[in-house]
């Protein structure tokens, strides 16, 4: 092999061709457990050679009782708090799933959101994340920042339904609120970038199944100027990085809005919401992907050859110049058979056009 799996996959992403088709999945606990199973003990993103690896964060420490913010709430043992403040409590027979609390819930004052203690980003970070930088590059991996999401950090903390609400009503707390987790993401993905990622991954649901998750209108008030900002701080620092976002469900509409916000690669184009041909044939000269292959249908409920004949349709859909890293849509699931995984880290393997 010529290029380096960091080469592979950035040349891939800048439609610029490819060596071979890279591999990248997560699984959840119960399939870690398959992987040891089948494959001994170790990494499994080694294992597979994924091509690239999440970098760490930089926030400062917190000592903080999150309980404070639950008034008369008993959690389950195991609960854990996020450096949002958000719980995550466990429940008997949920497996990796868990039950989450927003610690803001009962604001109704701007005043609670002032004094509520936001993530405070730490500067001292960045050589460690110089350093994790120089070795995955050493190793021929790429670096990937993750500095958070916006929408969705948003409504973690205050729930959904009352930030909706606060859209609607044009309050000053949504507003306010907003700005503070922008503040928040733009400094960490400023840090990520002098640090030397090579590309920057956030994300925010904002489809359903079938449907956008709120209209238009309210995403071009709230929700993309948030992102436009972002993705702005990282390319004034450096416009090489790419800068890749993921929504699940149907986005169809706001894929316009997402480019002009300055998107390069969109993930994961959900198959049970949307036609990756479609997406494709419209947005594929400007846009790279990352995903396509249902989580929800192929993965779990499709034979090896189904696997391996979705996986050869939708990179044949991208073609010799790439644009496609050809992967699950989201974290595969217990009730995904070890040899689908097998069958779709094989079929990348023996593409050829």
């Amino acid at each position: 092999m010529t290029f380096s799996q960091r080469e592979n996959l950035m040349k891939l992403w800048r439609r610029e061709g490819y060596e071979y088709v890279p591999v990248h999945f997560t699984i959840c606990p119960a399939l870690m457990e398959e992987f040891k199973r089948y494959c001994g003990d170790g990494d499994y993103k080694d294992y597979f050679n994924f091509p690239f690896r999440y970098l760490g964060q930089g926030f400062k420490p917190q000592d903080i009782d999150w309980k404070v913010y639950y008034p008369g709430v008993e959690f389950n043992p195991g609960t854990s708090f996020s450096i949002f403040g958000v719980a995550c409590e466990p429940h008997p027979g949920s497996m990796h799933m868990h039950r989450m609390h927003h610690p803001m819930k009962s604001f109704t004052s701007l005043e609670q959101f002032q004094a509520y203690p936001y993530p405070e980003l730490d500067e001292s970070r960045i050589d460690s994340l110089k350093a994790e930088v120089e070795d995955l590059h050493e190793r021929g991996l790429a670096a990937c920042g993750y500095p958070g999401s916006l929408w969705e950090n948003s409504w973690y903390m205050r729930s959904m339904e009352e930030l909706m609400m606060d859209m609607f009503d044009g309050s000053e707390k949504a507003t306010y609120h907003f700005k503070r987790i922008t503040d928040i993401a733009c400094g960490q993905a400023a840090l990520l970038a002098r640090a030397g990622a090579d590309f920057i991954h956030t994300g925010d649901d904002i489809g359903m199944q079938g449907s956008i998750m709120m209209s238009e209108e309210m995403y071009r008030e709230w929700i993309k100027p948030l992102l436009t900002r972002l993705v702005k701080t990282v390319k004034d620092i450096n416009s090489e990085i790419l800068f890749s976002y993921h929504s699940c469900g149907y986005i169809e509409p706001f894929i316009p809005d997402l480019i002009d916000a300055g998107i390069d690669i969109l993930n994961p184009i959900q198959p049970e919401s949307m036609s990756f041909e479609k997406i494709h044939a419209e947005y594929g000269d400007v846009l790279s992907f990352w995903g396509t292959i249902g989580t929800q249908t192929t993965m779990p409920f499709g034979t090896p050859e189904d696997i391996r004949n979705e996986v050869n349709k939708n990179l044949k859909i991208a073609g010799a110049k790439g644009g496609l890293l050809c992967t699950p849509t989201h974290l595969l699931e217990p009730d995904v058979p070890w040899k689908n995984i097998e069958a779709y880290v094989q079929a990348c393997r023996d593409f050829s056009l």
